[in-house]
Parts: structure tokens; sequence; C-alpha cells
């Protein structure tokens, strides 16, 4: 039963043996460059009200220390991420946003680019951050293992929380849905209304993530500098 249940994210879709799962993550590179061609809409503002205020949130949070355009980077994370939620909530679409493969692809580079550019530009900063302000010299040594732990595994943290929380929501969706079939009419109308809120939680949870995604790798950068 569980190995059906998770059968709904095998990469199974296909057409004459050509994978179709990933299909949605390239639509966003096909769809999102066609609205630049049009007479700015109602969505079109939003969006960029959208992004003035990120690029305001990241510039606060990565300090006087930050590069010019580097709050793009994290704007474009979040577009990316929070396309891909999205295309994860119709029905019949491979969420990619799901497995680690994608979310740890994600985290793993940022990680490692964030920690090459600290040790090698900011060596004695980032020593520095090993060992926090007034801790007694016996607790030293526990707390450089413990900071070196922490720091190591941030991308799995970061891929983990996202995927987890993506799944989970799909999965109940699915188990909800599986009961349909055996229920009556005055059950079946509370199970879609059920299902209803549970879709508007999922879309929540999906720019939710997608924030969090974005704020914490800022957070990790800002740390490097």
């Amino acid at each position: 039963m569980m190995m059906n249940l998770f059968s709904t994210f095998d990469p199974s879709t296909s057409i004459l043996n050509l994978s179709l799962n990933w299909m949605s993550t390239i639509m966003g590179l096909l769809m999102i460059p066609m609205s630049y061609w049009f007479i700015p809409s109602r969505m079109s503002i939003m969006w960029i009200n959208i992004i003035n205020i990120l690029h305001k949130e990241f510039k606060t949070l990565l300090g006087l220390f930050n590069h010019k355009g580097s709050t793009f980077m994290f704007i474009s994370l979040f577009s990316f991420i929070l396309f891909n939620n999205f295309m994860g909530l119709f029905p019949y679409i491979y969420t990619s946003t799901s497995h680690m493969s994608m979310t740890l692809s994600l985290a793993l580079p940022l990680w490692l680019s964030f920690m090459m550019f600290g040790w090698m530009n900011h060596t004695q900063h980032m020593f520095a951050h090993l060992m926090p302000q007034g801790t007694p010299a016996l607790l030293m040594p526990f707390m450089v293992c413990i900071e070196t732990i922490s720091n190591i595994i941030r991308p799995g943290t970061l891929a983990v929380r996202l995927a987890a929380n993506m799944i989970a929501g799909h999965l109940l969706l699915t188990l909800l849905g599986n009961t349909g079939p055996s229920m009556n009419s005055s059950l079946l109308s509370i199970l879609i209304l059920t299902q209803l809120l549970l879709l508007t939680l999922e879309f929540a949870v999906s720019i939710i993530q997608s924030y969090v995604f974005a704020i914490l790798s800022t957070l990790y950068s800002s740390e490097v500098i």
C-alpha cells in the first residue's frame, strides 16, 4: 500500500520512452519570457511589485556588503521554486520540487559556492563563525564541532524541508481522494470541501516554502561576507 501510494510520485509518465515528468519545469522557461512582449497587465504589475518587495527584503538581509545584482539571483530562485510548486497543484502534473534530486540540485551548488567564496576570500571571518563570542574555554572544542556539523547539513536541511513539505500535502490529498469511491453522496460533499480547503493550504505552503528557501539561502550567503 505504501509503495503504491508513493508510486504516484515516480517518474513514469512517458511517450515513446521519452520522459515527460520534468516538462512542467521547462514550461516556465518557455512561458515566462513571453509576458515581457506585451503591454503590462494587472498580473505583470502585481509581479513587478512583488519583485520590488523581495528586492528590498533580500537587500536588507544581505547588509551593506552585498554585491550589485546579488538580490536578483535569490529573486530568480524564489520565482523558479514558486512556479514549480504551483505547477504541482494541477492534476496529472509531475511535482518536481517533491523530489530530492531537484531540491538538492538547487541547495547544494548554492551552499558550495558560498563556502568556497567565504573560505577563499574571508578565511579569518569563516573561522570566527565556528566559535560564538563569549564561549567558555571548556566548551570551545564542542562548539566548533557543533557549528561545523550545522554548517555541513545546511544544504540537506534546505532540500529536505522543501521536498517534505511539498510531498506531505500531496500525499494527504491522494489519501483522501482514494477514499472517495467508497463514500455516499453526503460524505462525498464533505470530502470535496475538505479537498478544496487542503488545496488552498497547499497553495499557501507553495508560497511559504519558496520564500523560506530563498530567505535561508540569503542568510547563508550573508554569513560568508
